[in-house]
């Protein structure tokens, strides 16, 4: 498949790219190392997504270039003449907000790059797998296949985000000691600087993140003896802090914090219903119940998209986790006796000595 999708870029001229709503550093990442390689290569690469750039990847280079879909003449135009369209990080319609018709309805070759399970079917050629770190790593598969010379700094730097963002600072189990080569590649090569890079990223709040942040992990709670954990996002929330929901980057991970917990999840209250966002750590794999409420993702990091209220859709989703995850038996509770002491009361209670 690398050969095709190589082959594909020979032949096109135009490109139009493209990422899921609410891009993260992968999303955004990708794009912008693609666009830039294509560029490089004399090809027209326009980049057009359907949400706003996060304010901590603004900073990236090419990010100003970004369009921001408003279903203009002009950008339905640019899809419809494209040679291809690229779809990256994302592999369903649904993912792509407002612009998804226009996507598939696109007369050009629809061209997947990701790194999830399960694509839709309307895509004409796919360079995808799922055991990459990131969408970010494919892409620096595909330049690589064709020329790694073309790595310049502005290639290296979004790439490099896109990795570091999806592996958590290479610290989920995706990282492999063929990763660390290709990072270090993309460091020598672009002389990329990854403590500047992670402080613009991961150090770079506005006061209205923080805010939030403090109403989200005061709103933490704990169930089925302490292995799951979650925490929530009011719409009411976001409008007294000011805060946004491209500030929430990360959120649900501080609830794998807690000593004990196995799985987490955010609930973030919407329009329409609940998004539900899934983290877990090593074999207690999440995706399939994420899959259950008809959303998917990664085994530790998942998401869902539930068309019931915000508190339904908790008490719902809390009460799954035996069925997707081997949970140890909860403890007796603080006015219960376990068997083992309700045994040990009944042998004294027999006791000859009792009696009488």
């Amino acid at each position: 498949m690398l050969k095709e999708v190589c082959a594909l870029i020979e032949s096109a001229q135009s490109f139009v790219l493209t990422t899921h709503a609410r891009p993260d550093g992968d999303a955004v990442g990708s794009v912008l190392g693609f666009a830039h390689y294509l560029r490089k290569k004399g090809k027209k690469a326009t980049i057009i997504n359907c949400d706003l750039t996060p304010f901590n990847m603004e900073w990236l280079p090419g990010a100003g270039d970004i369009q921001h879909w408003d279903g203009s003449l002009d950008q339905i135009r640019a899809i419809a003449e494209a040679d291809v369209v690229a779809v990256m990080d994302a592999n369903a319609k649904n993912r792509l907000g407002a612009m998804g018709k226009s996507v598939v309805d696109a007369p050009g070759v629809k061209l997947l790059i990701d790194h999830h399970t399960d694509p839709e079917g309307w895509f004409d050629l796919a360079y995808a797998r799922e055991s990459a770190s990131s969408t970010g790593h494919l892409v620096y598969e595909l330049i690589d296949a064709d020329d790694p010379s073309l790595v310049d700094h502005a290639i290296a730097v979004t790439l490099y985000t896109a990795i570091v963002t999806d592996t958590g600072s290479f610290r989920f189990s995706n990282v492999t000691p063929d990763l660390h080569r290709l990072v270090g590649d993309l460091i020598e090569r672009g002389g990329v600087e990854p403590s500047e890079i992670h402080s613009t990223i991961f150090d770079r709040k506005s006061p209205e993140s923080l805010r939030l942040l403090s109403r989200v992990l005061n709103s933490l709670q704990m169930s089925h003896d302490g292995q799951i954990s979650h925490t929530v996002i009011s719409r009411a929330m976001l409008q007294e802090t000011g805060a946004s929901i491209e500030d929430t980057e990360g959120y649900v991970n501080w609830g794998l914090a807690i000593e004990g917990v196995r799985a987490t999840m955010l609930f973030t209250e919407t329009e329409r219903g609940t998004k539900v966002s899934f983290r877990s750590q090593g074999s207690d794999h999440v995706h399939k119940w994420a899959q259950s409420l008809g959303g998917g993702g990664h085994p530790n990091a998942s998401g869902a998209f539930v068309r019931k209220p915000l508190d339904e859709t908790i008490q719902m989703v809390v009460k799954q986790a035996p069925r997707f995850l081997d949970l140890k038996a909860e403890s007796a509770g603080e006015d219960e006796l376990s068997a083992e002491d309700q045994a040990y009361l009944t042998m004294l209670q027999a006791s000859p000595r009792n009696r009488g």
